[in-house]
């Protein structure tokens, strides 16, 4: 065998300059950073690997120095082609400044693209992205002004798609728990499998070179072959990490073995939560259930508080809860443990969930509302200088029939209470108005939904409203809110009303005891 055992110090030695990069990694699930971080040291001190590019599915870093952030220096990297960019804010600067080449793309069109790579196309066609800012006839995903178009929009079958180009990467890095002395590389550990043996591949046929980072290093033949990700014959160097801190299992925790483990008991004696205006939004949230639901995608943020309702409520056990990673069911994370779940009922890899997200796999997604404006067009991707990201929103967003936004109708220092008549008041108005007329960028596209005869409604704590033919409508409005002072003039535009079917939110949600949701 070829396979050579190496110093994570070494490995840096064999990344060229002009190096096209495949990297793994979930904000910190599966990254290799001992890797990384001698990435930056030997740049730091002798200027080499230099004029990198690199691409990644999902977000890598922590919001300040790791992942993405250790690759964030002038020189060092050319081009990035990435999912999400908000866990790597050093990046930002050198967007701004043209001086790297930029790249926003939907998660899932980048783990898929990775198969496609290993199978010799520098392609991959996808509907995933029309109407949004990655769609040619927008930005078409570049995120300043030296960043040359790698997307076009063709016609199929006299159907509109979306093609994206691509690099072939010459150089993965990658990592897994448990190497043995030819090479095979597990898992077992790592609570998200990803694409890490696309990337391999598609290095691997690129005649490029394979670097795997693991926790240790076994006998011959003592690993299950149904558990080896990445065959030995794929991989040319492995490193055995010399500091167990730079292989945690999230960036929360160095390892948890429930997060690999099936059929343990959660625990569900959390007490309940306070009644505010995040449980008010996801108590209206959880009542838009579609009838006949199964398959469940909860967003990040307020989204969550929708399944911490069902939980509440006793109906937790009726959905099986999806994260775009790749993982069924079990109890979702959040914080940096996001991605992973307690006693997941399975673990498959990213590519393929996002297969099943934009057939049409999941019944009824909650996702977050940054931005809205009078077309129904949702942004959470950026904000001035701010590049979040589009992550795994524009998959699943576009391609889930019911979906559910949720989130404050104004943001910076809004306060809410319930009176005794259990009315809402709002105490303090936010400072910032979030339903504008124009969103800065389009990570959902009203249009496309339409188009696409998607269910689409907004959920706010004091107003709801849906996406229809003409525009946005206003069904209702919380108890004791005034419709002109407390929505609509918290409003850059003003929605449709059709005053016989403007309602009241129900006074259920505003009680502290439980709805007796059915």
């Amino acid at each position: 065998m070829t396979v050579k055992f190496i110093t994570a110090k070494e490995a840096v030695k064999l990344i060229p300059n002009g190096a096209v990069i495949g990297l793994e990694g979930f904000m910190g699930n599966v990254v290799a950073e001992e890797i990384l971080e001698e990435m930056e040291t030997a740049f730091m001190e002798v200027g080499v690997p230099n004029a990198l590019t690199t691409i990644y599915s999902a977000g890598i870093g922590d919001s300040g120095d790791l992942g993405m952030n250790r690759l964030a220096y002038k020189g060092m990297s050319k081009m990035v082609i990435g999912g999400h960019w908000g866990l790597a804010p050093k990046l930002q600067p050198l967007v701004a400044a043209n001086e790297l080449q930029a790249y926003n793309f939907p998660q899932g069109v980048i783990s898929q693209a990775f198969r496609e790579l290993a199978a010799g196309k520098n392609f991959l066609i996808s509907k995933t992205g029309l109407g949004t800012f990655v769609d040619p006839e927008q930005a078409g995903g570049r995120l300043n002004e030296i960043t040359p178009a790698l997307v076009d929009k063709i016609q199929l079958d006299n159907e509109d798609y979306l093609m994206y180009h691509f690099p072939r990467p010459n150089v993965a890095i990658l990592r897994g728990t448990y190497a043995d002395e030819d090479g095979n590389i597990s898992m077992d550990e790592e609570s998200l499998t990803l694409e890490t043996t696309s990337i391999a591949t598609a290095a691997h046929n690129n005649g490029g070179i394979v670097i795997v980072q693991v926790k240790h290093v076994v006998k011959s033949g003592s690993l299950d072959p149904k558990s080896i990700k990445v065959p030995g014959i794929l991989v040319d160097y492995v490193v055995e990490v010399a500091d167990v801190t730079k292989h945690k299992q999230t960036l929360a925790s160095q390892y948890k073995s429930e997060f690999v483990t099936a059929g343990l008991v959660v625990n569900d004696d959390a007490a309940p939560l306070k009644l505010d205006q995040k449980k008010i939004i996801g108590r209206r949230g959880a009542m838009l259930v579609p009838e006949g639901t199964r398959v469940v995608n909860y967003g990040i943020g307020v989204p969550e508080y929708v399944a911490a309702v069902f939980k509440e409520e006793g109906l937790g056990d009726n959905f099986t809860a999806v994260l775009e990673p790749g993982t069924f069911g079990g109890a979702p994370q959040g914080g940096f443990d996001f991605g992973s779940a307690i006693s997941p009922e399975a673990i498959i890899d990213q590519n393929l969930m996002f297969d099943f997200y934009d057939g049409g796999g999941i019944d009824v997604a909650y996702l977050g509302l940054a931005e809205f404006d009078q077309s129904g067009n949702v942004n959470v991707s950026k904000f001035g200088p701010k590049i979040a990201g589009t992550g795994g929103f524009v998959n699943i967003s576009q391609n889930t029939h019911t979906v559910i936004f949720t989130g404050t109708l104004t943001a910076g220092g809004l306060k809410t209470s319930i009176n005794a008549n259990g009315e809402l008041q709002i105490d303090n108005e936010g400072r910032a108005k979030k339903f504008v007329r124009n969103v800065e960028q389009i990570t959902f596209s009203a249009a496309t939904a339409r188009h696409n005869k998607q269910n689409v409604y907004y959920v706010t704590e004091r107003a709801v409203f849906k996406l229809v033919e003409n525009g946005v409508q206003l069904l209702e409005i919380a108890p004791g809110v005034d419709l002109q002072k407390d929505v609509l003039d918290q409003m850059a535009f003003e929605p449709i009303i059709q005053k016989d079917v403007l309602n009241k939110m129900d006074s259920k949600i505003f009680r502290d005891e439980k709805m007796g949701l059915q």
